[in-house]
């Protein structure tokens, strides 16, 4: 199946600002940062389009729960989720870690 990156990273977006409306949104270099403020101290999440695939990148992911094992990387601090087509942004568990991931902001 081809997948349409341009739509997929759009739905993500899309995704993210649902659950994150008052999100700063910063654009550079293709990627779409997501956050309480501009700049990588508020950094929340980054929307990365690739040839097949958009990258979900988490901040202090490392730290989330994730029983579903959507999250990959081996940073101290980040991780990040692969969305290869529309299907995986209509699963429960990634809502729950993004909103996992907006309570850490809410605690700090």
């Amino acid at each position: 199946m081809i997948v349409n990156v341009e739509d997929l990273a759009q739905r993500t977006r899309d995704l993210i600002l649902s659950l994150f409306p008052d999100a700063v949104v910063t654009e550079e270099g293709g990627d779409t940062g997501f956050g309480t403020s501009t700049g990588y101290k508020g950094l929340c999440f980054v929307v990365t389009p690739h040839k097949s695939w958009v990258t979900l990148g988490i901040d202090h992911g490392v730290g989330l729960p994730d029983p579903a094992g959507l999250m990959e990387g081996s940073g101290k601090v980040h991780r990040h989720v692969k969305i290869r087509d529309m299907s995986d942004l209509e699963r429960p568990e990634l809502r729950e870690l993004l909103l996992a991931r907006l309570a850490l902001r809410s605690s700090r």
